[in-house]
């Protein structure tokens, strides 16, 4: 799923870390050394939260816009893309083994072509779930 939501950036008093937080996702919360070292901390702490919430069926809050939120004084507020089957692609590498059916003859003619048939599944399947199609 692809999310996008609001973070916000708050310098502590020297300015050189930063505060990061998304209103919107209780908890979600984490510090940067710098913008762009925040940027990157807090989503991965987004990605990791929609993750469990997803995983756990929790509800997913909506964003709230930017002109709705209570952003204190000196906060910097960013867009975050969230794209938690990338997260996802790129945290939980686990293999796990599935029994699938394919026609004798299928398999007979990609085993001589040399087809690695896991390969295509998960490349079929990954391409499924990016393209939105796939039930959430």
């Amino acid at each position: 799923m692809k999310y996008i939501y609001t973070a916000t950036f708050t310098p502590n008093d020297d300015g050189t870390k930063y505060y990061c937080r998304v209103p919107d996702l209780p908890g979600c919360i984490t510090t940067g050394d710098s913008i762009d070292d925040a940027i990157e901390m807090i989503t991965d702490a987004a990605s990791g939260w929609l993750v469990v919430a997803e995983d756990e069926g929790n509800d997913i809050p909506a964003a709230t816009p930017q002109c709705e939120l209570a952003i204190p004084k000196n906060t910097i507020c960013s867009l975050i893309r969230i794209d938690t089957v990338a997260y996802r692609a790129a945290t939980d590498t686990r293999a796990v083994r599935k029994n699938v059916s394919l026609p004798a003859w299928m398999a007979n003619v990609a085993e001589k072509r040399g087809i690695n048939c896991s390969q295509v599944l998960q490349e079929g399947l990954l391409q499924l779930l990016n393209s939105g199609h796939a039930k959430s």
